[in-house]
Order: C-alpha cells, then sequence, then structure tokens
C-alpha cells in the first residue's frame, strides 16, 4: 500500500496532474468526435512520449485511455454515432431519450454510470494486479507460450462477426511480426533483400497506418454522410438519491461485468458493453423499453465499458497480456521506453506500475469532473466538419512515423498499413486481433523456442506441465466450442426445415 500512496503522491505533483488532466480532456474531446478514436489519439500521441520519462508518458496515455471510452457517449446520445466502438449500445437507449426532450437526463445518466463502473474496476486493478503478477512469477516458457496461444484464441472466438476473420486476422499480424532477426538463430528472415527491414517491422508506424491513416481514409470515403443532431440541454444532468437508490444495483452488476470482461485478454469494451446490455435486458421488470428509451440501457452499457479499462489493465500490469486494442499499444509504449511489462514489472519498475494504477483513478475523477462540468462545449465537437480534421490528423501521422528513425521507410510502412487497415474493416476483419497478433507473435515465438531449448527439444512438457496444459487445453475449447455450436444450430435448421 505504501508503494501505491507514493503513486498517488506523484500523481498529485504540478506536472503529472497536468498531464493527466490534459490526457483525459484530450481523450473526451476526440472522444466525442465522430470517426476518431481512443487506439487513434494514444498511436498518434506516442512518438511525442519518446523524450518523457517513462512515468509522466503512461501518465499522458493512461488518461487518454479513460477520457477516450467516456467521451463516446456523447455523440452516441446526440447524433446516434457512437464517437468510440465501446459507445455503439449506449445509441440504442441515449438517443432515443435524448430525441424525446430529455438530452440532459440521457448524458447525466451515462456520465454518472461511467464513473461508477471507473470506481468499481479500479478496485479491482488495485487489489488483483499484485497477487495475479505474484502467481505469473511461476510461469516458465511454456506456460507463457499456451496462455498466448490462449489469448489469440480468446480474441477470435469473441470477435463480433465471423470466427474465421478473427483467426485470419491474428494470423496476420503474426505474420507482420515475423520480418527482421531470428531469435533462437540470429539470423535474417523475411526481409527480401530490403535492409531496412533488418531490425523487424517497427510497431508504432503499423499502429499509426492501421488506427489512424485507415481510419482518415474510412472518413474521407463517406465524408458527407451526416446525422440528424439533438439540441443539447443540461436539465436532469445530476443523479437524485432516489436515481441512485433506483440503479445502484445495475450500475455494480454491469460494471462487475465490465471488469470481468476487460481482464480477459483482448474482449474489449463494446463486448463487455453488449454483455451488460443484453444482462439488464433480462433482469429488468420492463425489457420492452429496451431500444426506445430505457434508463436502464444507457446505464448498463456505460457502467460496463468503462468498467473494462480498469479490467483490462489487470493482465497488462500482471501478465503482460493486452486485455484490449488500446492496451496493445500501451504495451508497446512500455516497450518502446525499455520497460518491460509483465509478473516482474512489480519487482523492476513499481514506480511505473503504481503510477499507472493511481492514474486510471484520478483520470477516472477527472473526467467525472470535467463531463458534468463541460459537456455543453464538449457537445459541440460534433458539428466539427471532417474535411477540416482529416489533412491535420494525416500530418501528424506522418510527424509521428518519421521521428521515430529518421527515415522516410516508417512513412511508408504507416502509409500501406492504413490501406491494410481500411480494406480489413471494409471487409469486416475485426482490427484488434490484428494488433493483438502483432505485439503477441514475438512473445509467443521466444517463450516456445526458450521452452524448446530447455526441454532438447520435447514438445512434451506443454501437456505435462500443469499450467500450460490448463492454458493449452482452454485454447481447444475455445476453439472447438463455437464450431461444435455453429454445426448444432445449422443442423437443427436443417431438421426444422424437414
Amino acid at each position: 500500500m505504501t508503494d501505491l500512496a507514493d503513486g498517488f503522491l506523484y500523481t498529485f505533483g504540478a506536472y503529472p496532474l497536468f498531464l493527466i488532466t490534459l490526457g483525459t480532456v484530450l481523450g473526451i474531446t476526440v472522444g466525442a468526435i465522430p470517426g476518431l478514436t481512443g487506439a487513434m489519439l494514444i498511436a498518434l500521441t506516442l512518438p511525442f512520449t519518446f523524450y518523457m520519462p517513462p512515468v509522466e508518458g503512461i501518465c499522458l496515455l493512461v488518461s487518454m485511455y479513460v477520457g477516450a471510452i467516456s467521451g463516446g457517449l456523447i455523440t452516441a446520445t446526440l447524433l446516434r454515432m457512437p464517437g468510440t466502438p465501446a459507445s455503439v449500445m449506449t445509441t440504442f437507449d441515449g438517443y432515443p431519450m435524448a430525441r424525446s426532450g430529455r438530452p440532459g437526463r440521457a448524458l447525466g445518466l451515462g456520465i454518472t454510470a461511467s464513473f461508477v463502473g471507473g470506481l468499481i474496476s479500479w478496485v479491482f486493478l488495485a487489489t488483483l494486479s499484485q497477487p495475479l503478477s505474484d502467481f505469473a512469477v511461476r510461469f516458465g516458457p511454456f506456460e507463457y507460450f499456451t496462455l498466448v496461444l490462449m489469448a489469440l484464441v480468446l480474441i477470435a472466438s469473441v470477435t463480433q462477426g465471423s470466427m474465421i476473420k478473427g483467426l485470419l486476422s491474428g494470423f496476420l499480424g503474426m505474420l507482420v511480426a515475423m520480418p527482421g532477426v531470428d531469435p533462437s538463430a540470429g539470423d535474417l528472415r523475411l526481409t527480401f533483400g530490403y535492409h531496412e527491414l533488418d531490425a523487424g517491422l517497427n510497431l508504432l508506424p503499423v499502429l499509426i497506418g492501421v488506427f489512424a491513416v485507415g481510419q482518415v481514409i474510412s472518413d474521407i470515403v463517406g465524408i458527407e454522410e451526416r446525422a440528424e443532431a439533438v439540441t443539447m440541454d443540461r436539465r436532469g444532468i445530476f443523479l437524485s438519491v432516489r436515481d441512485w437508490m433506483r440503479h445502484g444495483l445495475n450500475m455494480v452488476r454491469s460494471s462487475l461485468i465490465g471488469t470481468w470482461v476487460g481482464i480477459l485478454p483482448g474482449v474489449g469494451a463494446n463486448i463487455g458493453s453488449i454483455i451488460a446490455y443484453s444482462g439488464a435486458k433480462t433482469f429488468s421488470k420492463h425489457p420492452e423499453r429496451f431500444g426506445t428509451g430505457s434508463e436502464e440501457g444507457i446505464i448498463a452499457s456505460e457502467s460496463a465499458n468503462n468498467a473494462t479499462v480498469g479490467g483490462a489493465l489487470i493482465p497488462l500490469i500482471a501478465m503482460g497480456i493486452p486485455g484490449s486494442v488500446i492496451d496493445a499499444i500501451l504495451l508497446g509504449a512500455l516497450l518502446i521506453h525499455s520497460i518491460q511489462p509483465g509478473p516482474l514489472l512489480f519487482v523492476n519498475n513499481p514506480e511505473v506500475v503504481y503510477t499507472m494504477i493511481a492514474t486510471a483513478l484520478v483520470a477516472n475523477v477527472i473526467m467525472f469532473a470535467v463531463m458534468l462540468g463541460a459537456v455543453g462545449q464538449v457537445a459541440r465537437l460534433r458539428s466539427v466538419p471532417r474535411a477540416f480534421l482529416m489533412p491535420i490528423i494525416l500530418v501528424f501521422c506522418v510527424i509521428g512515423s518519421y521521428a521515430l528513425g529518421n527515415r522516410m521507410f516508417d512513412v511508408w510502412v504507416m502509409l500501406f498499413f492504413g490501406v491494410v487497415g481500411y480494406f480489413l474493416e471494409r471487409s469486416r476483419v475485426p482490427l484488434g486481433p490484428f494488433v493483438i497478433g502483432l505485439v503477441l507473435a514475438p512473445i509467443a515465438e521466444e517463450s516456445l523456442r526458450s521452452g524448446l531449448m530447455l526441454s532438447a527439444g520435447s514438445y512434451a512438457p506443454l501437456v505435462t506441465r500443469p499450467i500450460s496444459a490448463v492454458f493449452l487445453a482452454l485454447s481447444v475449447v475455445l476453439l472447438v466450442w463455437p464450431i461444435w455450436r455453429h454445426y448444432r444450430q445449422h443442423r437443427g435448421a436443417r431438421r426444422g426445415s424437414h
């Protein structure tokens, strides 16, 4: 607890508190602009943290994460356009409530639920991270390999849409991580004669390309799209004691769902929001109101999607496994600053990990205050023409990629993966498995190679070591279960047709 107290003392310093406030406000702002995402913001900001102390850079990036997930509810409520994918479920009830003349009430419910979700998930973040890290210290290379394998299969199995597309996306990300030096033999591979690839593809240009440039291309293609806006009104934005009593159980339940979904590697805030929304509808006395302006629906969606932030940080801190796409970028940020995430993070860099935990809470409080106090001003961002934003974002993309190594090759890589990201999105191939496959593939390969060296080339420890055997069995179940369920449904449909 002393280390956590030191983390809070650091965050309350003038400059760190300024960075956290700046990051939270920027996150809310970007989250409130349709077409811009938290992943894009953090990927673009990453180059600016190169010359910052690691702790300050992490303060800025984590606060952006908290703000971006929250800011999406503004446009989801007033424009029926979720500012972030995490706010998709909020549009179902937030927009109808706003159109019925209660936009302040809809925003007040969403902001308060976001705050409660963030608080509850932070309690788990502060209490579970170190015990889980202590447990993970026992992991050997085979345990790490099977853990990463389970994470990749889990990402594909819970991805919205086709599981095959999720697996394909993950394998593409792993393939992109292959060029460069073989970690065991030290030989060059898949460089195709280009010396620029001798050290592999840099993570940052790929991330900026897939998330920022890909989104810019998508926005340019649909630049003329407009949505019917709702006039902002602050009436009802503050909840009464009666509201807290009526919706308290739903807030807690949805926050717990969001936290535990966030802990699952690669699942993300949108899945947590969907599950919590479905749960709230199941337990509701008035399920017929969902989709027409239900207060319970708004609370469930926003409690869960903000709770996934704290939940997703737990596996990142404790095991070095990203719990979401943004966490994969944060993992890259730690690696760029020569900090190795995982079980030894508490031992080697305690100041980083406890500052990250403290920042998550401080940013959540600042988010609540800013959203309640300045929601009217933030709501005006919905009218910013995207035609003005796109050139500015592209300039930052080029600067950020070039600054990494002062070479144009990284800019071309960024532009190439921008096109790749756009076509993956057009084809409904999820980007989450791609990025997480890209980040985790080197960890998986290095762990497997190390394990094989220790076992004289034997794969037997994958099934003879208890923890790796459990992870491997879970991977098989996660891979086979959706296929079996689809087969049963298809078979039942065929029988019904006869």
